[in-house]
């Protein structure tokens, strides 16, 4: 299968690297520097205290890459419609486009771009922290990735997917209840991520801290209100079961996406992810004080960071 990862920072990478091991086509594209670094020296992936090289292909421009069978979506989520826009080199007559962005609505962003017959959709547990230009930190053990057609059949490309995923050790289920899937990935992602971004602290010590369970615990139990009033099927069935699944399998150093952005002066997710469970809340009715105040402590964060962080941050 020939695969191109759009958005290879450190998560698509990683999900990159482990599936060219595998003998898949793989192709990233992403920025200029760590794709250089990749089609110069190779990929290296950290996996605990061991370094392994990962050889395949990286550009900066779909052309380069052209028509592939599968495309997978991890950009920032507030450059999704920016980058798949520019990305119809990689579409031809049988390519499939999945997303397994964090957060919500980049299904429908898809659909509207390349029509929603080659739109699937999927969240992925897998961890990657970008260490330097090409080499990132993997965390793929037991790390779950649920994928599924949006109208929740059971066709034979979805099981195809998850068959080359299987290959590379990743561990794959189908969904027929995708939305589901796609909230139950939003709660791991509101557990800690702006908890993370705010204390600036890795999944060591941010889970040494009982104050920071609890915030956590109540963000989450916010969300899962929030989803039920709006009819979807969970299947987290209590709040800390989130908190307890995000760092699952990840050693105590990693550090969330929205921390990593943080550091390198970014914006963050953050409006797609708490702040998607005050806007679902505010069309139910469900009241989201404590993501409301995760919120402005991130875009608080971003202000002070000036530049592209706070312009980003205010337009998201």
């Amino acid at each position: 299968m020939r695969i191109c990862v759009l958005g290879a920072g450190a998560l698509g990478s990683a999900l990159g690297g482990v599936l060219a091991e595998a003998g898949a086509d793989v192709r990233l594209l992403g920025r200029p520097v760590h794709m250089e670094a990749v089609e110069q020296s190779g990929l290296t992936l950290r996996d605990g205290q061991r370094d392994r090289k990962v050889r395949l292909r990286a550009h900066t421009d779909p052309a380069a890459v052209g028509p592939v069978d599968l495309v997978i979506v991890l950009v920032k989520s507030f450059h999704t419609r920016e980058a798949v826009s520019a990305a119809g080199a990689l579409v031809g007559p049988e390519t499939t486009v999945l997303s397994l962005q964090n957060g919500l609505g980049h299904e429908d962003v898809l659909a509207e771009v390349f029509g929603r017959d080659r739109v699937i959709a999927g969240k992925t547990y897998v961890g990657g922290v970008m260490l330097a230009p090409g080499h990132v930190r993997v965390g793929t053990r037991g790390k779950e990735t649920l994928i599924g057609e949006l109208d929740g059949t059971d066709s034979a490309r979805v099981r195809g997917i998850a068959a080359v995923f299987e290959a590379a050790g990743l561990a794959v289920t189908v969904s027929r209840n995708i939305l589901g899937v796609i909230w139950d990935k939003l709660l791991v992602n509101v557990a800690t991520g702006a908890l993370s971004g705010i204390t600036r602290l890795p999944y060591g010590p941010l889970y040494a801290v009982p104050e920071v369970e609890d915030c956590a615990v109540s963000a989450v139990a916010e969300a899962m209100a929030v989803a039920r009033a709006h009819g979807v099927v969970l299947a987290t069935r209590d709040a800390r079961e989130a908190w307890v699944k995000a760092a699952e399998g990840l050693p105590p150093e990693f550090k969330t996406s929205m921390l990593q952005s943080l550091e390198k002066g970014s914006a963050t997710e953050i409006d797609f992810i708490n702040g998607a469970v005050v806007r679902w809340g505010e069309r139910s009715g469900v009241p989201t004080p404590v993501n409301r105040a995760l919120v402005a402590c991130i875009k608080g964060i971003e202000a002070g960071l000036g530049g592209d962080a706070a312009v980003l941050g205010r337009a998201a």
